[in-house]
């Protein structure tokens, strides 16, 4: 009669208990969901069924020695599901993919999650969970991937991460993470490929030993902390496909020109106002004379500003000032006209146009130049007047990429020689006035009116969105009637004709 009494109670406890274990555990998260009102993502997660693998992204797997399908994938992303993230997922041993991205789970991560030890990819990125990682996070062996990017996570990293032997990817952008970037981790994580610690508040040092990842690939991205100090001379250890990003911190002193750095362009390090160097426009000259003048000023010197200087003095120093910059000035003008007169110096009459087919000859005074200068001959008039007509009578000068800009002055007058030729023109290198920076220009010559310049800005600005470590990167174009430029980033490293020959 109890027993009676007991099944007219819970008429659906036996079917409950029919569901699998791992069916079981999957319930928790269920529950564990404010699940909206109307339609639901759970809505054929069945207590009364005796397997969970029909579910709605829930994926089993055949194990041998177990009767029954087990769980080995739950992918639950978009759903707008808001609740937290039950431990009791950690029962699911045989689970290797947790997919929960993009909802609104708030709340820590449990530790307990982790006891599913078969997990390789846990993507919990775009969710609103706080608190620190937790210190278990490597007892999952076979951990490749872990994408926790977007939450509102806290603390330091913690130092057994390098206990994450098969860790692939370690995405951890967008959190809060704080304190210095531990560097006994990367040494022992031989695998690793991505690394991305992006907007946290992240400070000190960047590790050394980051210059330890082999095997690391495509952007190396620590931008957006707090990270002050040199630049390790280690980085430039790192693959040449890697990309460095490491914007918006507060890195100081001269950008290394070896190994990897070599192949980055200025955007990588923007916003690090102390930072100076290749590719930066930013002489490393000044930054050595104020840091000099800054040691220079001890005891002595803060008595000397303290008397400070007689008028007469002043005066003198002025003078002698003005003479010397007008000696300069004189000294400048003469070897100008002297060279321009020169028969092995650049013309810029019409005989000898920039482009010249001797290969190697060094111009230093207007190999640019004459791409304008010209024009007041009757020829370039008459160029001028078809430009005029096809809608484009001067030379425009457009940055493609916006944080690496330069004046055309500075391109027109600064010094180049030629690196090679091709059918599709002559390619120069040339180190830009102001700043030191070589750029590679490439020479396109032919006519063009109005149809022909948007066909070439279509094409140029085509190219210009191309993303390749195996690609140079196009900084900007000039066009004119007669003369186009491609200026892209020149790469030190030999030609592909070498490369490919050995």
């Amino acid at each position: 009669l109890f027993g009676l009494f007991f099944l007219f109670l819970f008429p659906h406890l036996k079917l409950a208990f029919s569901l699998s274990p791992d069916g079981l555990s999957l319930l928790s998260l269920k529950s564990a969901v404010d699940q909206p009102s109307g339609q639901s993502v759970f809505a054929d997660w069945n207590e009364n069924d005796e397997t969970p693998c029909n579910w709605s992204g829930v994926s089993c797997k055949n194990i041998s020695g177990f009767p029954d399908p087990r769980v080995v994938g739950v992918a639950v992303s978009a759903k707008n599901l808001r609740g937290y993230i039950p431990s009791e997922l950690g029962n699911l041993i045989y689970l290797r993919r947790l997919n929960l991205h993009n909802n609104f789970f708030y709340g820590s991560i449990p530790d307990q999650l982790f006891n599913a030890t078969s997990l390789h990819s846990l993507f919990l990125y775009g969710n609103n969970l706080s608190g620190s990682l937790p210190p278990s996070i490597c007892k999952l062996p076979r951990l490749q991937n872990l994408d926790l990017s977007y939450n509102s996570l806290s603390g330091s990293l913690p130092e057994n991460l390098k206990n994450c032997k098969q860790l692939q990817r370690l995405i951890l952008a967008q959190n809060k993470f704080s304190g210095e970037i531990p560097g006994g981790i990367w040494p022992e994580l031989d695998n690793l490929v991505q690394l991305d610690l992006s907007s946290n508040e992240f400070k000190g040092p960047i590790p050394s030993t980051i210059g330890e990842l082999n095997s690391l690939s495509g952007t190396l991205n620590l931008s957006y902390n707090h990270l002050s100090g040199n630049l390790p001379k280690s980085l430039g250890d790192l693959p040449v496909t890697v990309s460095f990003d490491l914007r918006n911190n507060n890195l100081s002193g001269k950008i290394p020109e070896t190994g990897s750095f070599a192949n980055q362009g200025p955007t990588a390090f923007l916003n690090n106002p102390l930072l100076c160097g290749f590719p930066l426009q930013k002489s490393c000259n000044n930054s050595s004379t104020s840091s000099s003048g800054t040691q220079n000023s001890g005891p002595n010197s803060g008595e000397t500003q303290k008397k400070g200087l007689s008028p007469g003095l002043i005066i003198l120093i002025s003078a002698a000032d003005a003479g010397g910059v007008a000696l300069i000035g004189l000294i400048i003008v003469y070897v100008y006209w002297k060279n321009k007169d020169s028969s092995n110096s650049c013309s810029c009459t019409g005989k000898t146009k920039f482009g010249d087919n001797n290969k190697g000859k060094f111009c230093s005074v207007c190999p640019f130049g004459c791409i304008n200068e010209c024009r007041n001959n009757d020829s370039e008039l008459e160029d001028n007047e078809k430009g005029e007509k096809s809608g484009k009578g001067e030379g425009e000068l457009v940055a493609i990429d916006k944080g690496f800009s330069f004046e055309l002055d500075e391109l027109l007058r600064a010094s180049a020689y030629v690196l090679g030729k091709s059918g599709l023109g002559i390619v120069y290198k040339v180190v830009l006035l102001g700043n030191g920076i070589p750029v590679a220009v490439r020479r396109l010559g032919g006519e063009g009116g109005e149809q022909r310049y948007k066909e070439f800005v279509a094409e140029v600005q085509a190219i210009g969105k191309v993303k390749h470590p195996n690609v140079v990167k196009l900084r900007a174009y000039y066009w004119a009637p007669d003369e186009k430029l491609l200026i892209s980033d020149f790469i030190s490293n030999g030609n592909l004709a070498n490369a490919i020959r050995g």
